[in-house]
């Protein structure tokens, strides 16, 4: 089904909105209509009495993880995405972010693997020995990481954050290489 809407902005919202969403203006149109895709969809499941929620925070968890699906494009998103989009505290986006990962787990299974996926794509290491670096703006990233090192071998080392760094993070090559395998990701060399 086509579903058309009009939105009247003026240019200092499109400004606005384009830079909470982390687009340009050009793009916006675009992004809102992501966002569109998974507000009708909370609707219509509202509407059908598919989803009868009780709380606001099972209202808040059902949204994001709809916005997981159709605007991040299969993501998990980082705590201060969803902070601008919810209008929350880090403390509190990280904690919806987490909630979602659990309540959702088996709905966001491969939503989860490949941003994992995409965090172990994105490693390196200097002069090709030592630690692998990465950045990661999202500690519930870290945990699954973590969480999947803990299910393979509960030996392996960590990844934790490098040391004077605000959100690069370091892997040992032997968890990283073990956190490949398990996510069917070519090791970066």
């Amino acid at each position: 089904m086509q579903l058309t809407t009009t939105v009247n902005f003026d240019a200092d919202d499109e400004m606005e909105v384009a830079a909470i969403l982390g687009c340009s203006v050009g793009d916006l149109n675009m992004r809102l209509n992501q966002c569109l895709a998974a507000s009708i969809k909370e609707y219509l499941t509202m509407i059908r009495g598919q989803k009868v929620f009780k709380r606001g925070t099972d209202m808040l968890e059902y949204r994001l993880f709809l916005l997981i699906e159709s605007t991040f494009g299969g993501r998990i998103p980082d705590e201060n995405t969803v902070s601008s989009l919810f209008q929350t505290s880090l403390t509190e986006s990280r904690s919806l972010i987490r909630s979602v990962i659990s309540k959702y787990q088996y709905q966001l299974k491969n939503y989860i693997e490949a941003t994992l996926q995409s965090v172990l794509i994105s490693a390196s290491r200097d002069s090709g020995v030592g630690p692998y670096y990465v950045p990661i703006n999202s500690q519930n990233v870290i945990n699954e990481l973590n969480k999947i090192l803990g299910e393979i071998d509960g030996g392996l080392t960590p990844v934790t954050k490098k040391k004077g760094s605000v959100s690069t993070y370091e892997m040992t090559a032997s968890s990283y290489t073990r956190l490949c395998t398990r996510l069917s990701v070519q090791p970066n060399q």
